[in-house]
């Protein structure tokens, strides 16, 4: 008679898996479905690990690097929505570490509380979720007054500058963005489309509408680097992931160096005059 089969429990079958770090909350991978219901992974959710990983090993040495200058850390995710990217950089840098504190911004409450219950159960204790908008979290006394590291994933349109303003007020030495939907000014080339191509046969680039859309994104990522280099960041910007997984996949990673670029405002000047943006002007000249 053959034995009865032992059964495994879901960390003995974790532990088999050999894509998943030692020491990672197996109930966080479950909960941002990284992981199946009974401790998996399938074909879909092993592509998602590995792109969790490859963002956070972009992130990682900037934390490394604050932490050993400082002893500390604290990080802001701006237009977190459900946080799932401050929990695994809570989950795989510091918790394992007796200081720095994650802090999650978002303005949709349901998902504040929703965070705030998931971090409680697995017992993150240096997560703090914050119900403001971008106003608000400026001036926040519920935050410090300077924020090490300012992240938005995905952050939908005008919430990538949004994150920016704040990572500027707050003067942070590292800003990693991930923008998304950059919709709005594509929607100011259409609306002067006819003006434009009056003027400069450079207008031709965003004549057809799907032309401005994608333009639009890219002048959009082009004048926020502008900015950011104005106010006195080095840029690296790169792809996130492959272009397979995901149209969605600049990544714009800052560092505060003190030193402004001395052409950069001028620059982004003679960009918004050329392509007729002149209307976003307040958005990415300050």
């Amino acid at each position: 008679m053959n034995a009865p089969r032992k059964r495994k429990t879901p960390s003995a079958d974790a532990a088999q898996i050999a894509e998943i770090r030692p020491g990672q909350s197996l109930e966080l991978l479950k909960e941002l479905h990284i992981l199946t219901r009974d401790g998996k992974l399938n074909q879909d959710t092993r592509r998602k690990l590995k792109q969790v990983y490859h963002l956070y090993n972009f992130i990682e040495p900037l934390l490394a690097e604050v932490m050993a200058s400082r002893g500390d850390l604290t990080l802001a995710d701006h237009g977190a929505g459900k946080s799932y990217l401050g929990f695994i950089l809570y989950d795989l840098f510091l918790k394992g570490r007796e200081n720095g504190h994650i802090f999650g911004v978002e303005t949709r409450e349901e998902l504040v509380l929703k965070s705030r219950e998931l971090a409680e159960r697995l017992g993150f204790e240096r997560m703090s979720f914050l119900n403001l908008t971008v106003e608000e979290s400026i001036m926040s006394p519920e935050l410090p007054e300077r924020i090490d590291v300012v992240t938005a994933l995905h952050a939908c349109n005008t919430a990538t500058d949004d994150a920016i303003r704040f990572a500027l007020a707050r003067q942070a030495r590292f800003i990693v963005l991930v923008p998304c939907c950059q919709a709005e000014a594509a929607a100011v080339l259409r609306k002067y489309k006819n003006e434009a191509l009056g003027r400069t046969p450079l207008s031709e680039i965003w004549r057809h509408p799907l032309h401005a859309r994608e333009f639009g994104s890219h002048i959009t990522n082009v004048l926020r680097c502008l900015l950011l280099e104005a106010h006195g960041y080095q840029l690296t910007v790169t792809e996130l992931v492959g272009w397979e997984h995901s149209m969605k996949n600049e990544l714009i990673l800052a560092r505060a160096t003190g030193h402004p670029r001395g052409n950069a405002r001028e620059r982004a000047e003679k960009i918004l005059a050329e392509a007729h943006l002149e209307n976003l002007r307040e958005r990415f000249i300050y």
